[in-house]
């Protein structure tokens, strides 16, 4: 049996080598039209900001250990340039010499990956703009970094790949622009939980600018201006383009292959193309989101892999394997804090039309009596009807990442928030608290679920009635440090010999610093007569941040 696989990297190595593992006697042979066959994409941004300081490191495996432990037929600087299914056939042309020849195949493989948007803007070619995608953009970069030493860089779109290299820049002692068409970074968050990271950012001193976009790039003298197109300009030394990446499908389009509602690949269960001897997987394809049931394009390396095994055991062993589809369950540092984010957030439940509530968690990263816990905010998403988990998003500074595992198992298996409050973690002080913060996020949602308590979320507090009483029930010296507009302060420990200052004919919304002194609060309240009490969720650290002016703009832009 002929393999060809197109592509290297996480999906298309991944297939090589278990297909290797497979079928010893197999042919086997994989194009990749860059110099590196196997390195750790991820890893990129932290090359160029010291933080991984050999380059060898960022290979996972080399041509020549490639070829010596899987007997695999690799081809590096060659580019398959047409694919003939009714040949069974693939045109492949030699970068080096520009001559081209053919190969046929038994079976074929697509993991072309996903290719950098680059609008064609006028400017767009200076040579101090760059793209980060593969080890030659690295290279350039940090070259770049070495020889020109730039004094300010512009991250041209905040997402998590434009934030790790900002994080990497800044290292380095570049001052950074960030510039954000949206009203937040990192769109897989809601906007509440981005705020955090607006916040953050602005500790660091990048300069964040929102809602606001690129008309135009002119080099200068001094170096690079960047015209937005609010008619400000930016003045920089060099450019990160990171507004994200669209599915390599020109091969797959012109061989005929279908190509998904998305844009990407489209692929079954068992990673077949609409061609049953062609397979596809990686950034490419489109996926099934496991919370909506709609396709997605998730470009992420653990899913690439866990594709590129499956696609290696339904080449040698048939289609007996499926993939079920994606979470999307992604993580980034940020400075010092960790974001994390799995399943769906509210815009797109929105945009699905899926019912949904949410609440907001601020415990501490482990037990407080304990030094050094830091605050974790946590928001969940589930449905109204039974409970059902459907999104979650974890954004602080010690723990994030085994908070997002526990939430992302549940949404996986389409758990509920009471598997929330039911997960057993290890626990010891410098580790957690007897109650986790996960299985805290369980029982406020199981609180507002089963109607013990009424929420209200920051959106809504610009928008209430003008009877409506705001009561404060943090202490006076918490209160003197910020409230929100109008509310009253009645410490919670004072509220049942307080209760004939607040009338029973009248709104009447509780907040306290994340939610939980509010809750108390409402119960209070509710079981003395007061029948329309709502807690804010997430208290006014929720709706401090999110509220908050984090358009932060330098004295440069002029």
């Amino acid at each position: 049996m002929k393999y060809l696989i197109i592509g290297g990297v996480a999906g298309g190595a991944t297939v090589a080598a278990r297909l290797r593992r497979l079928d010893e006697n197999a042919e086997i042979v994989l194009f990749e039209r860059g110099e590196y066959v196997s390195y750790a994409n991820c890893g990129l941004p932290y090359y160029i900001g010291d933080t991984i300081n050999e380059r060898d490191k960022l290979f996972v495996q080399t041509v020549k250990g490639f070829v010596g432990r899987f007997r695999i037929d690799i081809r590096t600087r060659q580019e398959v340039v047409g694919i003939q299914p009714g040949n069974k056939q693939v045109k492949i042309k030699r970068l080096s010499t520009g001559e081209t020849y053919i190969e046929g195949y038994d079976k074929l493989v697509l993991s072309p990956g996903a290719e950098p948007l680059r609008p064609n803007i006028p400017g767009i070619n200076s040579k101090k703009i760059f793209t980060l995608r593969n080890v030659s953009d690295t290279d350039a970069i940090k070259r770049y970094t070495l020889q020109a030493k730039p004094r300010h860089a512009v991250v041209v779109g905040g997402g998590f790949i434009g934030l790790e290299v900002a994080e990497n820049l800044h290292d380095l002692g570049i001052g950074i622009t960030v510039v954000e068409r949206a009203d937040q970074v990192m769109a897989p968050l809601d906007y509440s939980m981005a705020a955090i990271v607006h916040q953050h950012l602005a500790e660091k001193k990048v300069k964040l600018i929102l809602e606001d976009g690129v008309e135009n790039f002119e080099e200068t003298p001094e170096g690079l201006s960047v015209h937005l197109q609010s008619g400000k300009k930016t003045e920089a030394d060099m450019a990160l383009l990171s507004i994200g990446v669209r599915p390599e499908t020109k091969l797959a389009k012109e061989a005929g292959l279908k190509i998904g509602s998305l844009g990407g690949i489209s692929v079954n269960a068992y990673m077949q193309t609409s061609d049953p001897d062609i397979y596809a997987l990686g950034d490419a394809i489109e996926v099934t989101h496991q919370v909506t049931g709609k396709p997605a394009l998730i470009p992420l390396a653990g899913p690439a892999n866990k594709q590129g095994r499956i696609v290696a055991d339904n080449l040698v062993y048939g289609n007996k394997e499926t993939y079920s589809g994606t979470i999307g369950n992604s993580i980034a540092k940020v400075f010092d804090l960790t974001v994390a984010s799995a399943g769906a957030n509210a815009k797109l439940l929105k945009r699905e039309g899926i019912p949904y509530l949410s609440s907001y968690t601020h415990s501490a990263s482990h037990a407080g009596y304990y030094p050094g816990a830091l605050p974790l905010s946590i928001k969940i998403l589930f449905s109204p009807d039974d409970g059902r988990l459907l999104g979650a998003q974890v954004v602080g500074f010690h723990g994030v990442d085994k908070r997002m595992e526990m939430l992302a198992q549940v949404i996986q298996r389409k758990g509920t928030i009471y598997d929330l409050i039911s997960l057993e973690q290890a626990y010891a002080p410098p580790y957690s608290s007897a109650k986790d913060p996960v299985n805290m996020a369980g029982y406020v949602a199981d609180n507002v679920l089963k109607g013990r308590t009424k929420t209200i979320h920051w959106r809504e507090i610009a928008a209430i009635s003008g009877d409506t009483v705001l009561v404060d029930v943090r202490t006076p010296g918490e209160y003197a440090l910020g409230t929100l507009p109008g509310a009253i302060n009645i410490p919670v420990d004072d509220l049942r010999k307080r209760l004939s200052e607040l009338p029973k004919d009248r709104p009447i919304i509780v907040t306290c610093a994340i939610g939980l002194r509010g809750y108390l609060a409402c119960r209070i309240l509710t079981q003395n007569g007061y029948a329309n009490v709502r807690n804010l969720s997430g208290g006014y650290k929720t709706w401090h941040t999110a509220t908050a002016n984090r358009h932060i703009i330098g004295s440069d832009i002029v």
